[in-house]
């Protein structure tokens, strides 16, 4: 079916926001110089030149998109796409030119995974990483977060384009709507992110964490990404707990509806309290908390604080797709591995900074199941379906069921293509689970909590790195590009 629109008029809006997000990432890299700077770090040209060529580049393809445009609704989904691309390209430049031994494959790689907020790593000896790098590798999951969203949404509305939509084709938020222009609620969940930012950033400097460790572990705890400074991920603040209970708290905010939040903030406290996927994702926080330490403090002889300690970081952390460690929890026990395996998948709730299936899927799979038992009890019976308070129809049930079942293909397909490369069946199965759920470590000796990606082949760096963007964009969003029918015109 016809468009009626131009391909060549549409690229013009495709110049543009990219030429602006390449901008915006300039600015970044300018921030990472003012950084290796500060500390003294010989590498400051090497930010200093990818800012020069990155912001070069940008303002060409500015220039370039300067023509009219007429804007298709579906083409989002391409630019979505290639936003997110062009941003992981640029981004691979800083760490070539620091780390001249890194190959552009373990460069990409580390790249996606800052991006996407997946926090699976190729870098080993981080305690003595040069501080401008960590801080490159932790500001890129910043804005992965949520900050790529919210510069789009930002530049869009001035180029007189919905900013809200390019947000809906990455994020499936299901709330509802707190401010009726997406431009007021885009600056809201920007403010409120940065918020959340600074409180973490402030409450790890007061207890404890040095000023840098601070500021990174603070973006990347809020952007529910799981990079540290140390190869012991958050293993190296265990002797001082409290920054443990701090970090479990900003990733259950973080993975909490961002629409929500603004809402709480202005205000409107019930709608977060009642929402049903909160109430869902917090339950089932809790009662795997509850349950790792009863089991670690009754069969493991552990300390009771201790043992809530360290389950209630773990838990929250895989839940959250956060992706820390505060030890290696395969140790724990059988019970322990399978939890955490099924906590990869799960998710926090939607609309958040977190990845995985996503609490709302879950419970709406639930209604179609109830739906079928009763169908199968009183065939000629007819049901409202309700989420909460509001009604859900078959369409909207048949389109969730249709994800989960794509979700699990791709993990399926992806676990297939790495075992290619000679992975023993936990690796590519919890590889390409974690890959996909934006999760961060799998289980097993090469990639758990205490190993990282670096021994696995390029082709598998390349399987997962393209896993981990898709799981980013809901898997969909890419999957329509290879669909003759996106293409017709």
């Amino acid at each position: 079916m016809s468009s009626g629109v131009s391909p060549a008029k549409s690229r013009y809006l495709f110049y543009r926001v990219i030429g602006y997000l390449l901008v915006l990432l300039a600015g970044v890299m300018l921030l990472t110089t003012g950084v290796a700077i500060f500390y003294d770090e010989q590498s400051f040209w090497s930010y200093l030149f990818s800012a020069v060529l990155t912001g070069s580049i940008g303002y060409i393809l500015v220039y370039k998109g300067r023509h009219e445009f007429v804007l298709v609704k579906r083409h989002l989904f391409l630019l979505t796409t290639l936003c997110w691309l062009s941003i992981c390209l640029f981004s691979t430049i800083p760490f070539m030119l620091v780390l001249k031994q890194m190959s552009f494959v373990d460069a990409a790689f580390e790249t996606v995974s800052a991006i996407t907020t997946t926090g699976a790593t190729v870098l080993s000896g981080l305690d003595t990483m040069p501080r401008g790098l960590l801080f490159w590798r932790a500001i890129l999951q910043w804005i992965g977060g949520v900050g790529i969203i919210v510069m789009a949404i930002a530049i869009l509305p001035a180029l007189k384009i919905g900013g809200m939509k390019l947000f809906k084709t990455e994020n499936s938020d299901i709330s509802e709507k707190i401010l009726p222009r997406s431009s007021s609620l885009s600056m809201m969940i920007g403010l409120v992110y940065l918020g959340m930012s600074l409180c973490c950033m402030g409450l790890f400097f007061l207890f404890g964490m040095n000023g840098f460790d601070a500021i990174t572990h603070g973006m990347t705890t809020v952007a529910t990404g799981g990079f540290a400074n140390y190869d012991a991920s958050f293993g190296h603040f265990n002797d001082k707990p409290v920054l443990l209970w701090i970090a479990s708290l900003f990733m259950i905010l973080s993975a909490l509806p961002l629409v929500l939040l603004v809402a709480t903030v202005r205000g409107h406290k019930s709608l977060l309290i009642r929402d049903p996927q909160v109430k869902a994702f917090l339950t089932i926080t809790m009662c795997c908390v509850a349950l790792l330490t009863w089991y670690q403090h009754v069969y493991h002889d552990r300390a009771l604080f201790e043992s809530v300690t360290h389950s209630l970081f773990n838990v929250v952390s895989i839940i959250t797709t956060a992706g820390y460690a505060s030890e290696n929890y395969a140790t724990w026990g059988s019970l322990a591995v399978i939890l955490f395996f099924y906590l990869t998948f799960s998710g926090g709730c939607s609309g958040s900074t977190t990845g995985g299936l996503k609490i709302f899927r879950t419970q709406l799979a639930w209604l179609l199941l109830v739906k079928q038992f009763k169908l199968l009890v009183h065939p000629n019976a007819v049901w409202v379906q309700k989420y909460g308070t509001k009604p859900v129809n078959d369409q909207l049930l048949g389109s969730v069921l249709a994800f989960c079942f794509i979700y699990f293909a791709s993990i399926a397909a992806l676990a297939l293509g790495l075992s290619m490369y000679d992975l023993d069946f936990i690796t590519a199965l919890t590889g390409a689970a974690t890959a996909i759920s934006n999760v961060g470590p799998g289980l097993g000796a090469i990639i758990g909590p205490d190993g990282n990606f670096s021994q696995l082949a390029d082709g598998a760096k390349w399987l997962i790195s393209i896993g981990m963007l898709m799981g980013r964009l809901e898997i969909l969003t890419v999957l329509l590009l290879f669909t003759p029918m996106y293409w017709r015109y």
